[in-house]
């Protein structure tokens, strides 16, 4: 029964799974929503190159 709960306490990689979980979630949401951040970077880079040739 000791053997038992030294595995349940035992947490050490608890934070390498947290970690990949999240970057799974980001890298879906990346590619769920790719077009829109595309059209986004696209238009923030014109209004940056727009503006930039009035100065």
């Amino acid at each position: 029964m000791g053997l038992l709960k030294k595995v349940f306490k035992n947490n050490k990689g608890v934070g390498v799974v947290e970690i990949i979980l999240i970057l799974v979630v980001l890298i879906g949401l990346v590619i769920i929503f790719k077009s829109q951040l595309t059209d986004l970077v696209n238009d923030i880079f014109s209004r940056i190159t727009s503006q930039s040739s009035g100065i």
